[in-house]
């Protein structure tokens, strides 16, 4: 199959899982230490985690198209990058989760513990069967210690400022840090150090056009898994 035709085929995967999405982010997106949402703005109730708009009686379906749009890209990006490698139905399988995660992250900057914290070892499990097939272009024990780096490094960092980095972060980086250590180390630093530097570039600018002050929290989520991302299409495309 040539690289479009892949990227193609990942595309009409992602489009579908993310318009999927709403539901579960509708229900995600609380304050911490508050219940998981069971009821729509309007009173109704909400059954289930998956779906196009976050209430099925008065959801506005627009949700559903923004999230299909960016899963099928990150889909579709994956695959050109990666090839029919046995590893890309790893990353095609936890791109709709980290759309999730950055949705639910910039609506109320959280990151819900049921995500963040089977992503690991959800990882590391598909990683372990891919590298059992013929034609992977990883390395799973670097998978398994990368995991322990950036979590521990991101740790790190929330101990030194807990107001700039949440907990959150530091266990969504245990699940980036399996992925990005399946292609090694230098994968690992790209995709740490592009995160850390696209969450400044953008606290710098809404410093600079004052709509933040310099000790002003952000969602940093969506800067880690963007970084991780780049350092997987950087990673794959040169394994």
């Amino acid at each position: 199959m040539s690289t479009g035709a892949l990227a193609a085929a990942a595309a009409l995967w992602g489009a579908p899982a993310g318009a999927l999405l709403p539901r579960a982010a509708h229900r995600f997106a609380v304050p911490p230490e508050e219940p998981w949402r069971d009821h729509c703005p309007a009173g109704h109730p909400i059954r289930g985690w998956v779906g196009t708009t976050g209430c099925g009686t008065c959801g506005r379906t627009g949700e559903g198209v923004r999230t299909a749009v960016v899963t099928a890209l990150t889909c579709a990006a994956l695959a050109a990058a990666t090839g029919a490698r046995p590893e890309l139905v790893a990353w095609l399988l936890l791109a709709p989760v980290g759309v999730l995660l950055a949705v639910v992250d910039v609506r109320v900057r959280r990151l819900p513990d049921p995500l963040t914290l089977p992503l690991a070892p959800a990882a590391l499990a598909l990683l372990g069967l891919a590298a059992l097939l013929p034609g992977h272009a990883g390395h799973w024990p670097t998978a398994l210690y990368g995991a322990l780096a950036l979590g521990a490094g991101y740790y790190v960092l929330h101990l030194v400022n807990p107001a700039g980095m949440g907990f959150g972060d530091v266990k969504l980086a245990v699940g980036t840090g399996a992925a990005l250590g399946w292609y090694g180390w230098s994968t690992v630093l790209l995709g740490a150090f592009a995160g850390i530097l696209l969450g400044a570039l953008y606290a710098g600018a809404l410093v600079a056009v004052r709509r933040a002050g310099r000790g002003s929290a952000i969602a940093f989520g969506p800067f880690l898994l963007a970084g991780a991302l780049a350092g997987l299409l950087l990673g794959a495309h040169t394994a």
